[in-house]
């Protein structure tokens, strides 16, 4: 089932899997009087309707190695090859308490590490005995993510050179804190920007955001939406 998920400004975006993406746009289109372009950028690849609404579709795993420019009608052959592609992927998720990493192929997941620490919840007592709990928290915090750097770093450095990207998953604060660990430096660069929202990580959860690093978001917005 595709992931649909509303947006800030109007419109819904739907995650497709490479293998539906042809498919999805035609009826797209189709409902919404034909396409009157598709205009390919480096990152983004856009699908223009004769009614004014626009497939945008910010691009995984780029820079495009398709053309660029504007081409009449609806034209993503070249972005579906591009989805297509064999890729090796590492997959990073991490939530306060828990983390999953792993190594993936063609949506399958081929090593991993998943884990848990305890972390409790912000206390509303107050005075010393908030204090206390505040700096406990603080202290397990910092262990959890230190954990999931840990594993990150054993999980993704030994296989650096095979990964042709990384794609992250969970708290945005507690994965900024994880891949700010110095031994992940050589990692960022290939870290996808988009942040897979997740359930608490686990492996069933890391299977399913391996599937997932392969889809194409696509946002669905009429033209005044969009801008």
């Amino acid at each position: 089932m595709s992931r649909i998920r509303e947006l800030a400004g109007g419109g819904r975006a739907v995650e497709v899997e490479p293998e539906r993406l042809a498919r999805f746009l035609e009826r797209f289109v189709d409902d919404h009087g034909g396409a009157l372009a598709t205009r390919a950028e480096p990152w983004q690849v856009d699908v223009v309707t004769a009614d004014g609404w626009i497939a945008s579709m910010p691009l995984p795993f780029g820079p495009f190695a398709g053309p660029t420019g504007q081409r009449a009608g609806l034209a993503v052959d070249d972005l579906v090859d591009h989805l297509l592609a064999a890729r090796t992927i590492g997959l990073l998720l991490v939530r306060l308490g828990g983390y999953s990493v792993g190594i993936a192929r063609a949506g399958i997941v081929l090593s991993s590490k998943t884990g848990s620490r305890l972390v409790h919840g912000r206390s509303a007592a107050g005075g010393q005995s908030q204090q206390r709990f505040a700096r406990r928290r603080e202290g397990q915090v910092r262990m959890a993510l230190r954990a999931a750097a840990d594993a990150a770093a054993g999980v993704l450095l030994p296989r650096a050179a095979e990964l042709d990207a990384i794609v992250l998953g969970g708290d945005s604060a507690a994965l900024r804190t994880v891949t700010a660990d110095p031994r992940l430096i050589g990692l960022r660069e290939r870290m996808q920007p988009r942040i897979l929202a997740i359930a608490e990580p686990r492996r069933a959860v890391l299977d399913d955001a391996a599937r997932r690093a392969r889809c194409v978001e696509v946002q669905l917005v009429k033209r005044s939406q969009g801008g």
